[in-house]
């Protein structure tokens, strides 16, 4: 038997037998990417189940069933409460079956829950990311990041969207052993793949006439998203950037300032242990150009790694995206010359 086979595919059910007998709670939840322990809740706190059972016990779900689940999910990976997109789903489908008068009522939502995510007070978006990222809902994740970015901006989605819930999920990796680790990689994916969407689709625009800004990860350093959404910050203000990526060595640094110039030198440090202070200073002490006309730049310490004494003359220390866009954009105004 294949493993892989898809609905409809050798190794499913034949159609004819779906539609005569129903399908069985496991190949639903297989289906939609969701545990069969959620259906088995939402028949019994919102009366979203089948509408008939086979010997009056076991579930078998219809075309029409398996269509107020879909909506149901849909509803909940875009941040609607479990009991209002229940609402939503059965008044929607004619042949859904009402809640039950003797249902329980759903327990007191915590603050962000999504499917056992430790998400906190956060804002609605995140509690459905959650959610399709557990369910390893790529089509959801991507579709949403997309909307989120059109309707509040890279900012707003990276600040109150995106890092939230990745922290979640880093959370929930770290306190359950080996697990959630596909749904980190995964999110993390779609969220670069957001990001650089945003880069692509700025390259259009008007760009500026200012030397480039390069973004560069510390030596050691593994965490690449905050420069990524910095790099598409800064396509989106038309300024002209360099990504360079996951640990660059020192060597390979300093030969990219002293070849471009470059208006201002993002360092990026995760954590304390990776944050390499001489590097910076180095950095901000290399200089370029002819004699009697050399220049410097001016380098920025991002990253939580940074944390501790004032950065050095030449050096800034931006408290997040938003922050780190306004020096960029003020330093690279500074020597754009006026047309």
């Amino acid at each position: 038997m294949n493993e892989f086979a898809q609905p409809g595919e050798t190794g499913g059910p034949p159609e004819g037998a779906e539609a005569a007998h129903g399908v069985t709670t496991g190949a639903v939840a297989r289906r939609l990417g969701v545990a069969p322990t959620t259906l088995r809740s939402w028949d019994r706190r919102y009366g979203i189940g089948p509408a008939a059972r086979e010997d009056g016990r076991h579930r078998r779900w219809t075309a029409g069933d398996i269509a107020v689940l879909q909506e149901m999910c849909r509803l909940t990976a875009s941040g609607v409460p479990p009991a209002e997109a229940a609402r939503a789903a059965r008044a929607g489908s004619p042949t859904a079956p009402a809640a039950p008068a003797t249902a329980s009522p759903a327990p007191a939502r915590q603050p962000g829950s999504g499917n056992g995510l430790p998400l906190g007070d956060v804002r609605q978006e995140c509690r459905g990311l959650g959610r399709a990222a557990v369910r390893l809902d790529s089509p959801t994740m991507d579709e949403m990041l997309g909307s989120l970015i059109g309707e509040y901006g890279l900012v707003t989605t990276w600040e109150e969207v995106m890092v939230p819930t990745l922290h979640a999920v880093g959370r929930k990796w770290e306190t359950s052993g080996d697990q959630y680790v596909e749904v980190e990689h995964l999110l993390s994916w779609h969220v670069s793949t957001a990001l650089r969407r945003v880069s692509i689709g700025a390259l259009s625009g008007p760009r500026a006439s200012a030397p480039p800004i390069l973004l560069a990860c510390v030596p050691g350093e593994q965490h690449t998203l905050p420069l990524e959404a910095l790099a598409a910050g800064l396509a989106e203000l038309g300024l002209p950037a360099r990504m360079f990526g996951a640990a660059v060595p020192p060597e390979a640094l300093v030969q990219a300032v002293r070849r471009t110039g470059p208006g201002a030198v993002v360092l990026w440090a995760q954590a304390r242990s990776t944050a390499h202070h001489a590097l910076a200073r180095h950095v901000a002490d290399t200089a370029w150009g002819v004699k009697g006309a050399r220049a410097r730049t001016t380098v920025l310490l991002a990253g939580p790694g940074w944390a501790g004494p004032a950065p050095a003359p030449g050096m800034l220390r931006p408290g997040g995206l938003r922050e780190a866009l306004g020096l960029l954009r003020g330093l690279c105004e500074a020597v754009t010359p006026a047309t």
